[in-house]
């Protein structure tokens, strides 16, 4: 069966490329659309996220919903066949994360829970295959006195943009061992074994799947010159001003759904005189549902 993203396949990658190119988004305002109700939409909301996840494997939608209230990530979710959540350690009961920054406990050492920034990045790149991170729901409760800021790229159009630049960089990146999140103790989740794997992979149905961080510390890349390249490339990449990265600055009653594309987060100030900066994230194991 023909696959876009099967090197071998150069006829369907051409045609692929070509839609894809043509679909793209140009601006972040194509991505957002307003909803009455992120919890139960609307037949002409639902399809017009859909449409913009189809573009560029993510939308934003605007609502005057600004409770804190968990639901809200969730049902819009279940709305698009994300229902298996990534209860991972630290997030709520409910398996949705309260990202906001933490004085004391646990939270407090990873980066996502303080106001530093965040590099560029796909959720969940320290799982284990059977807990890869297919698709994200975020919703800002409340947002920052100023920063917050996150970059987004569809890593289609990182995998389009790098095979143009060289077939090569993507033979490197799909290799099994190309990165590797080195063993971690944590005090409550037990020992988190090395986790070697591929940075581009695709699911069962065909799907590109993108496993990526740009930190430097605790992680460890094929040290071989094919490697090294490719990932010098994406680096550049994700350093320039392609038309392809969007900035957004989450604003209360604000959410991304996607198909965890690239993301990053710069630093943020809070106002000690107001609630800190919150939202909701929502991790599945799930791919969007179209």
């Amino acid at each position: 069966m023909s696959n876009p993203f099967d090197l071998g396949d150069t006829e369907s990658y051409l045609r692929w490329r070509e839609q894809k190119l043509a679909s793209a988004p140009t601006s972040i305002n194509e991505l957002i659309v307003e909803v009455r109700d992120p919890r139960t939409l609307t037949p002409s909301e639902h399809t017009a996220l859909a449409e913009r996840v189809r573009r560029s494997n993510m939308a934003i939608y605007a609502s005057p919903m600004h409770e804190a209230d968990t639901d809200i990530p969730r049902m819009l979710g279940a709305q698009f066949g994300l229902t298996r959540l990534d209860a991972n350690w630290l997030a709520g009961e409910d398996g949705v994360s309260e990202l906001r920054v933490f004085d004391n406990g646990t939270r407090q050492n990873y980066i996502p829970y303080t106001d530093r920034p965040i590099k560029w990045h796909t959720d969940g790149y320290y799982n284990p295959p059977e807990r890869e991170i297919r698709a994200m729901v975020l919703h800002c409760v409340r947002n920052a006195a100023s920063g917050g800021e996150n970059q987004l790229m569809d890593h289609e159009m990182t995998y389009l943009l790098l095979r143009d630049e060289n077939p090569q960089h993507i033979h490197a990146l799909m290799q099994a061992d190309a990165m590797t999140i080195p063993q971690r103790v944590d005090e409550n989740d037990g020992v988190r074994a090395a986790q070697s794997g591929p940075v581009f992979s695709l699911d069962a149905t065909g799907n590109l799947h993108m496993r990526y961080t740009a930190r430097t510390r605790s992680i460890e890349w094929k040290q071989n010159a094919e490697t090294l390249a490719a990932v010098a490339a994406l680096e550049q990449l994700l350093a320039s001003n392609s038309p392809h990265i969007f900035h957004a600055l989450m604003q209360p009653g604000i959410g991304l759904l996607c198909n965890n594309v690239l993301h990053d987060r710069s630093a943020f100030t809070d106002d000690p005189s107001h609630p800190p900066r919150l939202l909701y994230r929502a991790r599945y194991l799930d791919r969007i549902r179209l």
